[in-house]
């Protein structure tokens, strides 16, 4: 599968599943330890919003800190689905993917910055949906263009303390599951948990 659209997959599932988010399901716990409902969507939309400037040339500095802090306001159903657009008309304009990206890590080539945000919507996808009782199932294809790059990364992933180490998974579980676990993910997880 092209990289664009795993991309573009990875954005729909992802919108989709915040718009399933009930009222009461915000503050609920998800995989990430560290953030509830809210604040997982809230991350994944501030690398939406990042993504934008940064697809057209523009550096860490010049962009500075007007992504910082709460992005989704009183409706962040609709603030995700408006990001999650820009993000993907940002990576679809002509040349988008011939560009270096100015990250915090280095210059990057855009089409490897798509990549990790590819993941970003899968793996984030993926928690939502676990977290909200939603149905956990990720696209096949998009998951397949993930874990062929993810596979010669996860090490550095772990190296730089980027995805927790030691989920294991029996041998027979499928491509989804190999890679939830690789990204530190239990793929059996359930709230309380």
């Amino acid at each position: 599968m092209d990289l664009l659209e795993a991309y573009r997959r990875s954005l729909a599932e992802f919108v989709d599943r915040v718009d399933q988010i009930r009222p009461g399901q915000w503050s609920d716990p998800t995989p990430c330890p560290d953030w509830d409902v809210r604040a997982l969507v809230n991350h994944v939309v501030g690398e939406d919003r990042w993504s934008v400037p940064l697809l057209a040339g523009r550096t860490i500095d010049e962009v500075g800190g007007r992504f910082d802090g709460d992005q989704l306001g009183a409706d962040p159903a609709t603030v995700a689905r408006e990001a999650a657009a820009q993000a993907e008309i940002a990576a679809t304009h002509p040349g988008a993917l011939d560009r270096t990206v100015h990250l915090s890590a280095g210059d990057t080539p855009a089409d490897e910055y798509l990549q990790q945000l590819l993941a970003e919507h899968l793996v984030h996808g993926w928690d939502v949906a676990v977290a909200i009782g939603a149905e956990p199932r990720l696209d096949p294809d998009a998951v397949r263009t993930c874990a062929r790059w993810f596979a010669g990364r996860v090490d550095d992933y772990r190296r730089n303390d980027l995805v927790r180490s030691g989920v294991r998974v029996s041998a027979d579980v499928d491509e989804q599951d190999r890679l939830l676990a690789a990204f530190g993910r239990d793929p059996d997880w359930a709230p309380g948990d």
